[in-house]
């Protein structure tokens, strides 16, 4: 229930905002944003989202659990809304010709925002996505891992500490920790601990962040606020004071310029508002901003090169087809992130790409689900849905006359993940963390996009 305080405070910002809190009582729209690094193509005539080339609306909320290409990465599931991250990537790459460009997401998790701008950087980008809380740090790992772009050095930690990267970013994007006034249509919780202290303390937190990022960015370099809430005080206010003490000037989007996203609440700064009945999706407020002066972006150390390359090393160098810094921990994990990303954020450990396991390396889901996989790197083993999913909740599988050992699954002609096939059954490798809880699996598929 929202709160008469919340209510009042809608009622406040004015009459483009008279029909909000009767849309915060509907259900919300389904949308999905499909992979087109990996070659999908929507198989139907869904409606596209106006503002991203790969994102559609559903008709209904389909069991997405049990669709085996979403686990794949094929697709990500993501309000329509924040699909607005994919347009603004888009343009500041047009804006700088194609160029590669050094990117930090700093507040990244659950990860849908981050795989957008993967999904538009021209090849040779670097993009770092950091996670303050370790939990959500985890959901973003596996989220960048299942939409396979080895482009992404994913970290963990208070995004303040950029602070010290002076000028090493040409874009930084922020969806900072917010109210959540956005989320309330679907989050009770949203609604149920929202004050108007909370907003207060959101906006501290939110321009301490800010203030510390701002160092990282390269002058002439972009940055990107965001934030799924409706208030003035965490928005508008926000972005008027940055271009106030640090003299960040306005970048208009084209791609969204359109009727139905309503413009920033008396500011000269081009601001885009998503409003639920306004727009078929969630609440979102953006804007995007230009630091001043120009520059190239902080020259880094050159990556170290070793002469020796280890067995882990040579094993994930077979499997993909990309330049990669390995390490092995302590427990016999072993991590490789591309070698550029290493030498930018030298904390970040990589991908999971593999586990020492005596002198056996075996190979991680990571590698499975990577765009960067080496054709013929494993032996392909094609299941159906029932197998697939029985995959996925990480029981046994039998694989008939498959080859013995490690073998690549495969479900509808796309990498699921491997397992180790023993003659009469296959020991299921897939992530404990990442498994399908459900045991009620329907007999067929659910129809999404792919």
């Amino acid at each position: 229930m929202l709160k008469p305080e919340f209510i009042a405070s809608i009622a406040s910002l004015g009459p483009d905002f008279e029909g909000l809190v009767g849309a915060l009582s509907t259900e919300p729209e389904v949308s999905v944003r499909i992979n087109s690094a990996k070659g999908v193509r929507a198989a139907g005539a869904f409606e596209p989202v106006p503002w991203c080339a790969d994102g559609f609306y559903l008709p209904a909320r389909e069991a997405f659990t049990f669709d085996a290409a979403m686990h794949q990465g094929l697709y990500y599931v993501q309000d329509a809304s924040s699909m607005a991250m994919a347009a603004v990537a888009a343009h500041i790459v047009e804006a700088g010709g194609g160029a590669p460009l050094r990117w930090l997401d700093a507040c990244a998790a659950p990860g849908g925002k981050t795989t957008a701008i993967a999904s538009r950087l021209p090849a040779g980008s670097q993009l770092v996505a950091n996670e303050y809380d370790r939990r959500r740090a985890a959901v973003l790992e596996e989220n960048v891992a299942k939409w396979g772009n080895p482009d992404i050095a994913c970290v963990c930690g208070d995004a303040v500490r950029f602070a010290g990267m002076r000028g090493v970013f040409d874009v930084v994007s922020a969806d900072v920790p917010c109210s959540g006034e956005g989320m309330m249509r679907k989050d009770a919780d949203a609604a149920a601990q929202w004050s108007s202290a909370l907003v207060a303390d959101c906006a501290r937190t939110q321009w301490r962040i800010v203030e510390a990022l701002w160092q990282a960015l390269r002058p002439g370099g972009t940055f990107v606020y965001s934030t799924c809430t409706f208030n003035r005080t965490e928005n508008e206010d926000i972005v008027e004071r940055m271009a106030r003490e640090l003299g960040a000037e306005g970048v208009a989007v084209a791609a969204l310029e359109r009727p139905e996203i309503l413009r920033g609440l008396s500011v000269s700064l081009p601001c885009y508002r998503f409003l639920p009945g306004r727009v078929r999706g969630e609440g979102l407020f953006l804007c995007v901003l230009r630091k001043p002066g120009m520059a190239d972006a902080a020259p880094l150390r050159a990556p170290r090169m070793t002469g020796r390359r280890d067995a882990a090393a040579a094993a994930v160098d077979s499997w993909l087809d990309c330049d990669m810094a390995v390490t092995t921990a302590s427990d016999g994990s072993v991590y490789a992130l591309p070698r550029a990303l290493s030498a930018l954020v030298p904390e970040a450990r990589g991908m999971h790409v593999a586990q020492m396991k005596g002198r056996d390396i075996v190979p991680g889901q990571a590698v499975a689900l990577s765009t960067a996989l080496r054709e013929g790197a494993f032996v392909g083993v094609d299941v159906d849905y029932s197998v697939a999913m029985a995959y996925l909740r990480r029981e046994a599988v039998t694989l008939g006359d498959a080859p013995r050992g490690i073998v690549l699954l495969r479900y509808c002609g796309r990498p699921l993940g491997f397992a180790k096939n023993l003659g009469n059954r296959a020991n299921n490798m897939y992530p404990q963390a990442w498994r399908v809880m459900s045991t009620h699996v329907p007999d067929t598929p659910p129809c999404v996009v792919v």
